[in-house]
C-alpha cells in the first residue's frame, strides 16, 4: 500500500503560482492555508517569497517555524490552527514582522516572543499559557497595541474583569484586548470597563472568541 505524503511547501507554492497566475517571487501576498494534504514542515523552499509581506499557512498541520528567516519584508504572518509549540524560528524577523496569528496552537512558554521588537497585533487564543511569569514576556514588546488571549489556561484561570485589569496593569501601551478597546483614565490607569458601560446605561459586552486565521 502506498503511503501518502504530506504536502511540502514547494507543492504548495506552486498550486498558488497556478491559481494566481503570480511570480511567488514578486506577489505582496501568498496564502498557503488548508493545503491537503496538509503542510506538516516549513523548509527553505519558503525562500523564494522575496516579496512576500503577508503569508497565510493557517490550518494545516506545523510543528515548527522554519525557512522564513530571509523573508525580509513580511510584515503578517499567520499560522493559525497548526500544531505549533513555540516562537523559535521567528527570531530572524524581529525587526520587521508586525502583526502574528497564532491562534488554537500548542504554545505555552513565552520564549522568544521578545525578539519580536515591532510586534504590534499578537493573536494567540487558544494556546497553552497558565502563568504570569510567561506572560511577561510580552512587557519586552513594547509597540504591542492589539493582544487577543481568549483561550488560555491563564485567562480561563480568572474573571474577565480581573483578567483585563491585570493585562492592563502589566502592558501600559496596549490599546486593544481580545477584541474590545482598553479604557484608560488621563493618569493612564485602567478603568473597569464594564463598570463604566453600567454606569453609561449601556449592556455588557460578552466575551469574545476568535481564531484569526485567515
Amino acid at each position: 500500500m502506498a503511503v501518502v505524503k504530506a504536502t511540502t511547501c514547494k507543492e504548495a507554492i506552486r498550486r498558488w503560482e497556478e491559481e494566481n497566475k503570480q511570480d511567488p517571487a514578486t506577489a505582496k501576498e501568498i496564502n498557503l492555508s488548508f493545503q491537503w494534504l496538509p503542510i506538516e514542515k516549513m523548509d527553505n523552499s519558503l525562500a523564494c517569497l522575496t516579496g512576500c509581506e503577508k503569508l497565510s499557512l493557517s490550518t494545516n498541520m506545523i510543528e515548527k517555524i522554519t525557512g522564513i528567516g530571509t523573508l525580509k519584508h513580511l510584515k503578517i504572518l499567520s499560522l493559525g490552527r497548526n500544531v505549533v509549540k513555540s516562537f523559535s524560528g521567528l527570531e530572524p524577523l524581529g525587526d520587521t514582522l508586525e502583526e502574528l496569528w497564532i491562534s488554537y496552537n500548542y504554545i505555552e512558554k513565552m520564549k522568544g516572543i521578545g525578539a519580536m521588537k515591532n510586534l504590534r497585533t499578537l493573536y494567540m487564543s487558544n494556546n497553552l499559557v497558565r502563568d504570569w511569569t510567561e506572560f511577561g514576556k510580552l512587557q519586552e514588546i513594547t509597540n504591542i497595541r492589539d493582544l487577543s488571549f481568549v483561550g488560555n489556561p491563564l485567562y480561563d484561570s480568572l474573571e474577565v474583569d480581573q483578567w483585563r485589569l491585570e493585562v492592563a496593569r502589566r502592558l501600559p501601551y496596549l490599546e486593544k484586548l481580545d477584541g474590545e478597546p482598553i479604557i484608560r483614565t488621563e493618569d493612564n490607569t485602567f478603568a473597569n470597563q464594564s463598570m463604566l458601560m453600567k454606569n453609561e446605561g449601556s449592556p455588557q459586552n460578552s466575551k469574545i472568541s476568535e481564531d484569526n486565521t485567515s
